[in-house]
């Protein structure tokens, strides 16, 4: 599946983006009955992936600056997901069984909370409701603030005090038991970017209830899941997927990808992993992953693997090509055959009415 740039005056135009899929990909959506959304700060995309009538993928796009962070509800009816300065909630406008442009859902922005350049990563909701984030920036954990850019919530025992420097690069968040639980750093620095220092082994899991570390030696740890009793990890700078055995403080590795790891989901017995080709400048030279592509005889790709959880085998795989060579976060929308959403790039969103069912005074 290809997106076509623009018109132009020559005569054949190269699309700039092309998702293509394993040859079952688009079955297996089906066998599962989920549809997937996955975030591009590169380009600024929100990409939502379903199938169409004809069982063959269809993509969606739309444009916001620097997307990074997603969270789903369980009922795919809301969206969050972090921009540049702005965390975003999407509401589904859709009543069950009701379609738009043959889609069964539509994503519309509601609500926009303005933070400034927080840098925010992982987004999580409670099961109170309250929204927690990953302010990177200023390495903690925050909520949203009617007044103010955030509200502190917590940050790492090692951080001496809050200001904007970016020290250890906190950016993964778990729930558990439906409450904030786990976070991932880079380091244990306590300067001013001081994690591109100890981006080979200086990364750790860190417990927020307790203020444990429970596992270090980790290579740029990105999206911690608690899931099915167990805390997976993405060990980003080696390419694992694995699992953190608390009673040991050890990272398991499961499955090798080839690729910069960011973006962590899970849907019955299989984990879906984004992988992004890595820049090639100080923030990931010199990391495991490069010799373990060479080992393998590899190069690294942008895209999605969907993992079985039994055997660690990638089953399926999604390839993204063109302009966009990184992604960031990957969420499920269980139920969902083929979803859009609505941006600000066109004047499509002023068309758009839903309509609650009339109420009295």
């Amino acid at each position: 599946m290809s997106m076509d740039s623009p018109p132009s005056n020559s005569p054949a135009v190269e699309p700039w983006l092309q998702v293509l899929g394993s040859r079952h990909a688009a079955a297996w959506l089906a066998e599962v009955d989920v549809s997937l959304a996955f975030t591009t700060y590169q380009t600024g995309k929100l990409f939502l992936i379903g199938r169409k009538p004809d069982q063959t993928l269809a993509i969606f796009e739309r444009t916001f600056n620097q997307c990074m962070g997603l969270w789903a509800s369980a009922d795919a009816q809301s969206l969050w997901m972090s921009s540049q300065y702005q965390l975003w909630r999407f509401e589904n406008a859709l009543a069950a069984g009701q379609q738009h442009l043959e889609h069964d859902r539509l994503y519309v922005p509601r609500i926009g909370y303005t933070t400034g350049n927080l840098d925010i990563h992982d987004i999580a909701i409670e099961a109170d409701g309250r929204v927690v984030f990953v302010n990177t920036q200023f390495g903690c954990l925050a909520t949203l603030s009617e007044r103010s850019s955030f509200t502190p919530l917590w940050r790492p025992p090692f951080l001496s005090k809050l200001v904007p420097e970016d020290r250890c690069h906190l950016n993964g968040l778990a729930l558990r038991d439906g409450q904030a639980r786990y976070v991932t750093a880079v380091s244990e620095s306590d300067v001013t970017d001081g994690w591109r220092d100890r981006r080979r082994d200086g990364g750790c899991v860190i417990d927020v209830r307790s203020n444990d570390i429970v596992a270090r030696g980790l290579s740029m740890p990105h999206s911690p899941r608690w899931y099915r009793d167990q805390l997976w990890v993405l060990n980003a700078g080696t390419g694992h997927l694995g699992r953190v055995d608390l009673e040991r403080g050890k990272f398991e590795p499961l499955t090798f990808c080839p690729g910069f790891l960011r973006g962590l989901a899970f849907v019955g017995n299989y984990a879906l992993v984004t992988l992004s080709k890595p820049r090639r400048d100080m923030n990931f030279d010199g990391l495991e992953l490069d010799e373990e592509l060479a080992r393998r005889g590899a190069l690294s790709q942008c895209g999605l693997h969907v993992i079985d959880l039994t055997s660690g085998n990638v089953v399926q795989w999604f390839r993204v090509e063109g302009m966009v060579s990184e992604l960031y976060d990957v969420v499920c929308l269980p139920g969902v055959q083929r979803p859009m959403a609505l941006g600000f790039k066109t004047d499509e969103i002023q068309r758009m009415f839903a309509v609650d069912q009339e109420q009295t005074l």
